[in-house]
């Protein structure tokens, strides 16, 4: 029987997922795709997720639930890699009351961290101007919706905020670390005519014009700079060398470094790799050299 006794912060092995817009190579991190089965997410937090020990994310949160932030749904936040190759699709995700009501148990906020774009990389993030429901309907018909969103050129470092019921898009040339609500729930509005279902009537009832979406400018704080803060996650970014205390005593928090070098207490941060601290009464401190991205609850 497997034990469920924590010793500290735990690394989660990621599970790679095959799509059709993404990459035939991956950072070193991870395991190189097959011949024509192309990797496009990387996922860090999946319920699936094993440590070290055997155990799942999702077994671990169930067996200490105050320690991992999971409540009757388990673990809150969803944390993934993306690396398109093309275009993603034209999409569009429910806040926590419309999902709700369709029986899910949350919406989906998220947020992207650049993490490498190629030189005149875009995301596209909501529309130029308000539409109504009729008039995105007739531009997904004519295949004129992509000239209606809002493209933002974006490099390494930024930021930008993904509010439930914004139309959006992820361009070619990035590769991106996505923190969102655990759900996996998404209307796929328009696909460039790739033969993938689209779920227009479902995603028409949730979008909004009226968002928050966008780049975020960075702020400052004691020993690591806020990229995003929201009722959901808070993210942050540290460049350890040497020693950084992490903070945050009580909260559960899952780091992500974007280089080999840095550890956690003495727990190795494994580049590409999640690995969740859970809440405790002392805080713990980052050490060696590197970048290293701080996820925590809202």
């Amino acid at each position: 029987m497997r034990g469920l006794k924590l010793d500290g912060p735990v690394a989660l092995r990621p599970i790679v997922k095959e799509r059709v817009w993404g990459v035939e190579r991956l950072p070193k991190w991870y395991p190189q795709p097959e011949p024509g089965r192309p990797v496009g997410e990387a996922w860090l937090t999946a319920a699936e997720c094993e440590a070290e020990t055997g155990e799942t994310l999702g077994e671990l949160a169930r067996g200490n639930p105050a320690a991992f932030g999971a409540d009757t749904n388990g673990f809150p936040l969803l944390i993934k890699m993306l690396f398109p190759r093309e275009k993603l699709s034209v999409q569009v995700h429910p806040n926590d009351a419309e999902a709700q009501a369709l029986g899910h148990p949350r919406g989906k906020t998220e947020c992207w961290y650049i993490v490498q774009a190629e030189p005149g990389a875009t995301v596209a993030v909501g529309l130029k101007e308000p539409m109504t429901g009729e008039q995105v309907r007739a531009a997904i018909a004519d295949q004129t919706l992509e000239g209606k969103l809002r493209h933002l050129p974006v490099k390494a470092g930024d930021m930008v905020y993904v509010d439930a019921g914004t139309v959006h898009a992820i361009g070619p040339g990035v590769t991106v670390l996505e923190t969102q609500e655990y759900s996996d729930i998404t209307y796929r509005l328009y696909d460039y005519g790739r033969p993938r279902e689209l779920h227009v009537e479902q995603g028409l009832a949730v979008v909004r014009n009226s968002n928050e979406a966008g780049l975020l400018a960075p702020v400052a704080k004691h020993g690591f700079v806020r990229l995003v803060a929201s009722p959901y996650f808070v993210v942050d970014r540290f460049s350890v060398d040497g020693e950084a205390e992490l903070g945050d005593v009580g909260k559960m928090q899952i780091l992500v470094a974007l280089e080999d070098g840095c550890s956690v207490g003495t727990t190795a941060l494994p580049a590409g790799w999640a690995v969740v601290v859970p809440a405790a009464e002392t805080a713990y401190r980052l050490r060696g050299v590197g970048e290293v991205v701080r996820i925590a609850q809202g």
